[in-house]
């Protein structure tokens, strides 16, 4: 059998402010690079106030990566200068691949008790992808495969493959998968790993174990003394696991449900210059991108 991955660093979502004013809580960003690669941010926007969220992200450009949102409750206005407009629901995955250059917006509306929750996941493209012709996918919520296992366990698999279900993103350059997992009491999910790909999980409700053994265990944790792993190794909502290598990774709960975000992708060993919403190999082409932008020929792609 594949070995386990083990926990190699544990982190805590922390708040933060993006956008015209959308409070949300960033659980990794550009503090953490390479230690994600291909993955450079995670956000977890999730809030029943719409004052916190309404502002939303105007329209700003993206250069060199794929953004990745997936809404589990309220709406989000999207538009782009690809012609593309439209609503983002509950349930639906947004996968836009920037490539050489996008403007877009975003604006979260919320559901009609005014409650919004969502994730936006950035992934890097390599050197020679980064000026690929941009790519958008709009994913609907009943495309996307629910996979029940034993003791009751459900995958939802947006990109990957889980048994004989294959979510319905493929052909993304960095080979990733994107699993929204959930455990009943008492259940255990082994999900098999690429060895040498980089794997994390975010956990988004209730808590459980993400370690085999299932015992207090030593790891670097970011935050001095937040996880007092010898009284509980238990993990909890709005904290993030990475892995280290392994065939596969366990996750188990006892008393409590467990509900996470399970994320993989090749790394790419590749330099980023990386400012605001453009991420590039070099500074010469971060500046260039930026030089585009302001005079006016940022999006260059071939028409049709």
């Amino acid at each position: 059998m594949e070995t386990a991955r083990a926990i190699r660093k544990v982190f805590r979502s922390r708040p933060t402010i993006e956008g015209a004013g959308v409070h949300l809580k960033r659980a990794f960003g550009f503090s953490e690079v390479p230690l994600f690669d291909p993955f450079l941010l995670l956000d977890d926007f999730r809030s029943d106030d719409p004052a916190r969220y309404r502002p939303g992200f105007p329209w700003h450009p993206h250069r060199g990566i794929e953004t990745i949102t997936y809404v589990l409750r309220g709406d989000v206005e999207h538009g782009d200068s690809l012609g593309h407009r439209g609503v983002i629901t509950s349930g639906d995955v947004q996968w836009m691949t920037a490539g050489s250059g996008i403007i877009h917006q975003e604006m979260p509306k919320g559901d009609p008790l005014g409650s919004m929750w969502g994730f936006q996941l950035w992934a890097n493209l390599p050197a020679g992808q980064k000026m690929m012709d941009p790519r958008y996918r709009d994913v609907r919520a009943d495309q996307i495969p629910t996979v029940t296992l034993s003791g009751g366990v459900e995958v939802r698999v947006i990109c990957g493959r889980v048994g004989d279900a294959q979510g319905p993103v493929r052909d993304i350059v960095t080979d990733p998968v994107y699993v929204d997992v959930s455990l009943p009491p008492g259940s255990t999910y082994v999900h098999p790993t690429t060895a040498g790909h980089t794997v994390f999980a975010y956990v988004t409700g209730g808590r459980g174990y993400f370690c085999e053994e299932r015992r207090p265990f030593a790891y670097e944790a970011q935050g001095a003394n937040y996880f007092d792993m010898e009284r509980d190794p238990r993990l909890g909502d709005g904290t993030l696991v990475l892995f280290g290598d392994g065939g596969r990774i366990v996750a188990s709960t006892e008393a409590d449900p467990l509900r996470f975000l399970l994320v993989s992708g090749r790394p790419l060993g590749e330099p980023i210059a990386w400012y605001g919403p453009i991420v590039m190999n070099t500074q010469e082409e971060l500046e260039l991108a930026f030089a585009e932008y302001r005079a006016g020929n940022f999006t260059r792609h071939r028409a049709g």
